[in-house]
């Protein structure tokens, strides 16, 4: 006879170790699966460390059948996303659950009646935890590792979700870019007008006035998302902690802002891709995991990067000042990282209707090779606004 499923709440340590746990037992089999660094994992979700809950509020639940671990589940409702757009719509992240459709529904329905005790009559995910974080479900691409702070699923989750009743919210796309070598010779020629322009200056991020140049790169990203399917800005928190992890990660060719009449204008931002060094590792840097991420931080060029932000300022949009703004602080950090030997990148996540951007991309010889999904349903008797 089969076992029932029943699904719990997360409450206290044992609760939280085999909510990170779950994952490594389902990708076991899944050679492009890249286990996260627990540690790192166990921050993002700890209240007192990570800025999110600052202004949200957050369930973990976990499935079981019997007495055996088959499936996870957040649900969280965002005060921010509340305030900007007033749709009564929650969210839900850190899917995970075995092939089995009575566990997600099992998981959906405890995620749904906890939104729906907050008023809520929407849900969209996945999110892990806010659109500023991992985002979407794979549902094309699943023949290659993701990038840093990029998920993974296996292909049976979209399935799954659109048997309950869910349906394409949006789709964000990642670009894989393999460096052909020359820049081709249009953008060439409009990226060395743009540095012969008196009014126009690009240049790395100086670290030793980080906090500074984390106000002008939010700045911009929030003025230039501003308008973005789903966007909620950044706070000053989330600032903060963007500015700890990048004194670890990059230097300050990793970032290009671009100036126009000394103003900043645009910017972009690459990153290592630290998923090529910690692949293997199995989320543990001990006994000797922190060893070899260690040697890597500390002065081998990456295999690869990932730019996770890319903003020209609202008021250039549409203009062919933006335009070129845009590309050179593209152009910049492209030409760091190809000076080093790292020819390999990904551009990611990008709004699929956001053509202008898609088409910048493409002309650098950006291929889209993932989709992730948002997907969404209606949640029955909540509050509608």
């Amino acid at each position: 006879m089969t076992q029932p499923i029943s699904v719990r709440p997360v409450g206290g340590k044992a609760d939280l170790k085999a909510f990170l746990d779950l994952p490594f037992g389902l990708y076991r089999q899944d050679p492009n699966w890249v286990a996260p660094l627990y540690l790192e994992r166990l921050e993002h979700l700890d209240p007192g460390k990570n800025p999110y809950f600052r202004h949200a509020e957050v369930a973990l639940f976990l499935a079981f059948r019997g007495e055996r671990l088959v499936g996870r589940i957040s649900a969280q409702s965002c005060r921010l996303r509340a305030e900007r757009f007033a749709d009564g719509t929650g969210q839900f992240g850190f899917l995970e659950a075995e092939d089995d459709p009575a566990v997600f529904a099992a998981l959906f329905e405890a995620a749904s009646s906890w939104l729906k005790a907050r008023g809520m009559s929407r849900m969209q995910g996945p999110f892990n935890f806010s659109i500023n974080d991992e985002i979407g479900l794979l549902i094309e691409g699943f023949d290659t590792p993701p990038s840093m702070m990029m998920g993974h699923a296996l292909p049976y989750y979209a399935t799954r979700l659109e048997e309950l009743g869910f349906t394409k919210a949006k789709d964000v796309i990642a670009y894989d870019f393999e460096d052909p070598g020359e820049i081709p010779r249009t953008l060439k020629a409009a990226y060395d007008r743009a540095l012969a322009n008196p009014d126009i200056e690009v240049r790395p991020l100086d670290k030793k006035r980080l906090m500074r140049e984390l106000e002008i790169i939010v700045a911009i990203a929030n003025d230039a998302w501003s308008e973005n399917w789903g966007f909620v800005p950044w706070t000053q928190e989330e600032m903060t902690a963007l500015g700890n992890n990048l004194k670890l990660l990059v230097t300050g060719d990793y970032i290009a802002i671009a100036e126009y009449k000394g103003e900043p204008a645009a910017m972009a931002v690459s990153l290592p891709n630290i998923n090529d060094w910690i692949r293997g590792l199995d989320g543990r840097l001990l006994p000797f995991g922190w060893a070899k991420l260690a040697w890597n931080l500390m002065g081998r060029p990456p295999r690869s990067v990932r730019m996770p932000l890319m903003g020209v300022r609202k008021a250039f949009h549409g203009t062919a000042m933006g335009g070129v703004l845009g590309m050179a602080a593209l152009a910049r950090v492209r030409s760091y990282h190809v000076s080093r030997g790292t020819m390999r990148g990904e551009l990611s996540w990008i709004l699929e209707d956001n053509k202008r951007m898609r088409r910048m991309i493409e002309t650098f010889g950006g291929r889209a090779y993932k989709t992730y999904r948002i997907y969404e349903r209606a949640i029955s008797g909540g509050h509608r606004p």
